[in-house]
């Protein structure tokens, strides 16, 4: 565990790494949004607000997957049974590849290891002989709304605690952010050409 004063200074360190002002001793960007240090510090708050949630929901996720003793891959296909279990809808393992995007050899490979630990079974499709559905078993939907749920309540509770604005606000810089292109950053460092003159 590390001192005030470590926690401090690390503090410290990862909100410099999110302000331009350090980053770019020009303040270029900075400049060229014409914003001035009150309103950066204002955005330097939010983007480490994000850092910390990224952080702790990372560790959130943690603590259920190790509770249930299960992996990243595991755990999505575990909501995804429930929400489909609650909705009566039937899953094979095809439509479990395609919303996990892993291959079918990979799909078997986790429903396998999910059957043996006694989270799934895999039954008699209803209408297609040829194909098994997958179903998640009660104590392991037990389980999951134990952890997941639970923390996924007390999110809820915080955002339904916001205004209707500040909820469409915050949606709407989630959606922005989410929304950005990714860079080919390579492409970028690449010297244009001289045009023809």
């Amino acid at each position: 565990m590390l001192s005030p004063v470590a926690d401090e200074r690390k503090t410290h360190d990862e909100r410099g790494m999110l302000d331009p002002r350090r980053l770019d001793p020009t303040v270029a960007m900075v400049r060229e949004l014409g914003l001035a240090d009150d309103d950066v510090e204002e955005i330097i708050d939010l983007f480490e607000a994000l850092r910390r949630w990224h952080q702790m929901s990372e560790a959130h996720s943690e603590a259920s997957r190790k509770f249930m003793k299960l992996g990243e891959n595991d755990m999505r296909a575990i909501r995804f049974l429930m929400v489909a279990r609650r909705e009566n809808r039937i899953v094979t393992s095809t439509m479990l590849a395609e919303h996990l995007g892993i291959t079918g050899p990979s799909v078997t490979k986790l429903l396998d290891r999910l059957e043996h630990g006694g989270h799934i079974r895999r039954q008699p499709h209803p209408t297609d002989r040829r194909a098994l559905s997958i179903v998640v078993t009660d104590e392991t939907r037990a389980s999951a709304s134990a952890t997941v749920g639970r923390d996924h309540a007390r999110r809820f509770e915080i955002a339904a605690r916001m205004t209707g604005e500040e909820r469409r606000a915050t949606t709407r810089f989630l959606r922005a952010m989410a929304d950005l292109p990714v860079l080919d950053h390579a492409q970028a460092l690449t010297p244009a050409e001289p045009t023809a003159g």
